[in-house]
């Protein structure tokens, strides 16, 4: 009982500590904290790698337009040297005007051209970008501008960043050094880049708010069996085992309610059946310990004979309370798993040796009635422990010379077969009224006498029915005699049946 007790505590102190952890925080805020963790690592992995992907993609179409405006200004320039004439050459100013006059910069894109180092020619007012006002944009084209080949690269300058191609213009007749620059502001581009991320990262916040608010308010209806777990392990104490969980939905944590109920039906259970074994014992015991002490106290140690009748009394209460012991440690044992040990076992060999093991008890005329050839998952020794008892009990309610008859047989319930093992007598029989109270401990019927066994015999039985998954019942007539059967579900192997036989 003190086990009991002590398992009950501390499953209330279990389920207490899951509204709060000693350490940490909560059931449901760490269950959310990891969820709203999930979300945003999902978000940041999410949002860094389309915003590394868009700054390749914003990168690559800059450097495709600057490219194209060098294929197209290369068009002209070879359409506008094939239209020269010795009249009217063709010069870089000519060529550069014509230029900036038929291209139309993209937003963020500008351009000017330079004739001997000065600035010539100027985009439209319309275009925003202006590198002519930016001087170190001027001193990079004077001083740094490849006067060869077309560059495309990239100039910092504390105005701003530009992508920028230069093109030198090279014609048949010597023309002083020109260029066309072609820039898109690049820390422009990049910015409006971030904005629409930084929108990302805002619509990101919000979503997660969101699922904050919803997950708390989900994570709480999921955990609400927790929570009742809790509330009633906190109701829970060593005299009130009776409080149950309410089982809310269909899912592991319902199975998991169904469970600890369970549980708490198992602990409850052993704790009445404690707690009802320790009383009857308490009074069992009493009486032969009184018995024993009264005829010590009484008796006469110069007296032989008054010695020799109080150590007889004395053995025989012993005798009785050993008795007793060994059975209360049989029904102790029978809330094991191992408490029976099926193995496949013949059943008609087991009844021949019921009845060679029988004969002994009692001068009767010990018979078998019927019997079943067939090979089930039985434990033998427990089967004929609880057989013996049932003899013991057609002996000890019979009367000498009458017939006890043995046997078995196998039945269909719904489907299942059962096995039956019976013994009838032609005793005394056993009233209406007492025939439920004889399989309770210490129960016993109007005919039997205080003196007559410990009283858990056909307990003993019940339980060993029990632990196969079976049971056992009585049918009785008053003074004609008792059937005992004990069933069994099993699944038989082999099923053959044979005439009555008698022994």
């Amino acid at each position: 009982m003190t086990r009991i007790t002590r398992l009950a505590r501390h499953l209330a102190r279990f389920f207490a500590s899951t509204r709060v952890a000693r350490r940490g925080f909560s059931v449901r805020t760490r269950v959310l904290a990891g969820m709203l963790g999930l979300i945003t690592l999902a978000f940041a992995v999410t949002g860094t790698v389309v915003y590394l992907l868009q700054v390749r993609t914003m990168d690559a179409r800059i450097d495709d337009s600057l490219k194209r405006s060098v294929q197209e200004f290369q068009v002209l320039a070879a359409r506008s040297s094939e239209s020269a004439t010795a009249s009217a050459p063709l010069t870089a100013e000519a060529l550069l005007y014509t230029a900036m006059q038929q291209t139309l910069p993209a937003k963020h894109e500008g351009m000017l051209s330079m004739v001997n180092n000065d600035v010539r020619w100027t985009a439209p007012e319309i275009v925003q970008l202006r590198p002519e006002n930016d001087p170190e944009f001027i001193a990079w084209a004077v001083n740094s501008a490849p006067d060869e080949r077309v560059m495309l690269q990239t100039v910092p300058t504390a105005k701003a960043t530009y992508r920028v191609v230069s093109i030198p213009l090279t014609l048949a007749q010597p023309q002083p050094p020109a260029h066309l620059f072609l820039a898109y502001d690049y820390t422009a581009e990049r910015q409006a880049l971030n904005r629409g991320f930084l929108m990302y990262v805002a619509v990101g916040l919000a979503i997660l708010l969101v699922a904050g608010a919803a997950g708390w308010l989900l994570v709480g209806r999921f955990l609400r069996p927790v929570a009742l777990l809790r509330d009633t392990a906190r109701k829970i104490s060593e005299s009130d085992l009776s409080q149950r969980i309410k089982v809310v939905g269909r899912d592991d944590l319902a199975e998991l309610t169904m469970t600890v109920n369970a549980m708490l039906d198992r602990v409850e259970n052993a704790m009445v059946s404690q707690r009802q074994l320790l009383d009857d014992v308490g009074h069992e015991l009493r009486t032969p310990v009184t018995i024993v002490q009264g005829h010590l106290e009484l008796m006469d140690p110069l007296d032989p004979e008054d010695v020799n009748q109080s150590r007889d009394i004395a053995l025989a209460e012993l005798d009785r309370m050993s008795f007793l012991i060994n059975d209360l440690v049989t029904l102790a044992n029978s809330n094991r798993v191992d408490f029976v040990q099926p193995a496949a076992t013949n059943i008609g060999t087991l009844l021949d040796d019921l009845l060679d093991k029988a004969r002994p008890l009692g001068d009767r005329v010990w018979r078998i009635g019927h019997r079943v050839e067939a090979t089930a998952d039985v434990d033998p020794q427990r089967i004929t422990q609880a057989m013996l008892q049932l003899c013991s009990n057609a002996v000890k309610f019979s009367a000498d010379g009458s017939t006890i008859t043995m046997g078995t047989n196998i039945t269909t319930d719904s489907g299942n077969e059962v096995l039956r093992f019976w013994v009838r007598d032609e005793g005394v029989g056993i009233a209406v009224t007492d025939q439920e109270r004889i399989f309770e401990r210490f129960g016993r019927g109007h005919n039997s006498k205080r003196t007559e066994g410990s009283g858990l015999g056909l307990n003993i039985v019940s339980a060993i029915a029990g632990a196969h998954g079976g049971s056992i019942g009585v049918s009785s007539d008053v003074g004609v005699g008792s059937t005992f059967v004990i069933e069994i579900p099993i699944a038989p192997e082999k099923e053959e049946d044979e005439p009555n036989t008698d022994h």
